[in-house]
């Protein structure tokens, strides 16, 4: 096996298990910051382990400074993944999946607001899209009639986990020295202290059950889940990496469907293909607008 062909498999197995982590969060009956407790405090064991094995936990591998902001979007990370969790149960794994998939265009509005990275007008176009298949999804909720309870609650915390995953993906593209498994270690960890006073055990399901689903959380969700994606990274072109993302939520759309009989409308179908066609045209540089001929 080749290592593109490796790096294929190694992506698509991560976007695989991604799709999959709404059925374990709500499986479990448990609040979503308990959830994350347990996901940070399992994926920190599990990345430990993995760290040691590259030899990552050595003096020298990052700075204070870095120690810091890696430490900072450790926050950001957790607040989107409670954010996120809470928005399966309101508006079902599929579109609380496919509306959180707008976090690209609120990566460019950071940009914008703090570091000065000013959109192009094509990026604006993608996100106007992107802006209309939100709007599709939420008349076609309303026209079917929501699955859940607080449906359009669901799509504003599925928009605001978007937000604060934006944060934490500036803040490590400020860390491109610092390797991706420590940075993710410091983030559970930081997690596992924060979420201290919000943890539970188990009650909503019988025990057993419910810790097997916790530790897949934690072990594979997250320890293994990002092992495969950072090394697939590495390996396959970044277009390719584009590409392959869409799995997770194809994904997510095909469980939600086998597990609670949630089929997207006719409307929320439209809006989601809007949503997941701007996000790969921003990705991969398709043009809305042709370029003005410049003048000799």
């Amino acid at each position: 096996m080749n290592i593109r062909t490796r790096g294929i498999l190694e992506m698509t197995t991560a976007m695989v298990i991604s799709g999959t982590v709404g059925w374990f969060v709500l499986e479990t009956r448990m609040p979503p910051a308990s959830v994350v407790f347990w996901r940070c405090a399992f994926g920190a064991g599990a990345m430990l382990l993995v760290c040691a094995g590259l030899g990552l936990l050595r003096r020298g591998v990052l700075n204070r400074r870095q120690a810091g902001l890696a430490a900072v979007g450790g926050v950001a990370l957790i607040v989107n993944w409670i954010l996120l969790f809470s928005a399966y149960a309101h508006a079902s794994i599929a579109v609380a999946t496919v509306t959180y998939h707008t976090q690209p265009f609120m990566l460019v509005a950071i940009g914008a607001l703090f570091f000065g990275e000013m959109p192009t007008a094509n990026k604006v176009g993608w996100l106007s899209v992107a802006f209309g298949g939100v709007v599709l999804i939420v008349i076609g909720g309303q026209q079917v009639g929501s699955h859940a309870p607080g449906y359009l609650s669901g799509i504003g915390l599925a928009l605001a986990a978007a937000f604060f995953y934006s944060i934490a993906a500036a803040i490590t593209k400020r860390l491109k020295e610092v390797p991706p498994h420590v940075i993710v270690v410091i983030q559970m960890m930081v997690g596992s202290v924060l979420l201290v006073p919000f943890a539970t055990w188990p009650d909503g399901a019988p025990s057993p059950h419910a810790w097997g689903l916790l530790m897949a959380i934690g072990f594979v969700h997250t320890g293994l889940m990002s092992t495969l994606l950072y090394g697939a990274i590495q390996k396959i072109p970044t277009a390719l990496v584009g590409v392959l993302s869409f799995v997770y939520p194809i994904v997510a759309i095909i469980v939600d469907a086998w597990a609670y009989g949630h089929l997207l409308g006719a409307v929320q179908v439209v809006g989601a293909v809007a949503i997941l066609a701007a996000v790969a045209g921003m990705n991969f540089g398709w043009t809305l607008f042709r370029r003005e001929r410049r003048s000799p």
